[in-house]
């Protein structure tokens, strides 16, 4: 596991809390924890619990993996390669400019179009088998 650096991901916090244009009372509402001890994240002072992270995490809207990663919990996942579907998956989740709404939107948006190409090739095969038979019939 990565050593905690917890000065840069106070300094991360706060950026994602300017981004979302939150005040520090309001995030830490919104987080649940105390306006006084999200400043001592902010400030580097506090090493936050995993748990108060996904509570910060779900206020601003990123994914928790996100703080994780930044916090050193967790190591970055490689890039998956070109066309696979978790790597876009994770990508979309983890965009700091998207809303939780915009990010569930596209992901079902990604996921009818993973479906429609998984039904075209199974339809294009049937009507080729009904094409070859009716030409058996009509021959």
């Amino acid at each position: 596991m990565a050593s905690l650096n917890v000065g840069s991901l106070g300094e991360y916090i706060r950026e994602q809390r300017r981004n979302a244009q939150y005040s520090l009372r309001q995030l830490a509402d919104a987080a649940g924890v105390s306006n006084p001890y999200l400043s001592q994240i902010e400030r580097g002072l506090r090493k936050p619990s995993a748990e108060i992270l996904q509570q910060i995490a779900k206020a601003l809207r990123i994914s928790a993996e996100t703080l994780y990663v930044q916090a050193g919990i967790l190591e970055e996942r490689p890039q998956a390669e070109p066309g696979e579907g978790p790597g876009l998956r994770a990508a979309v989740l983890a965009d700091q400019q998207l809303s939780e709404r915009q990010k569930q939107a596209l992901l079902a948006v990604y996921e009818a179009f993973l479906k429609e190409n998984q039904e075209q090739p199974a339809a294009a095969a049937e009507a080729a088998e009904g094409q070859a038979g009716r030409r058996t019939v009509d021959g």
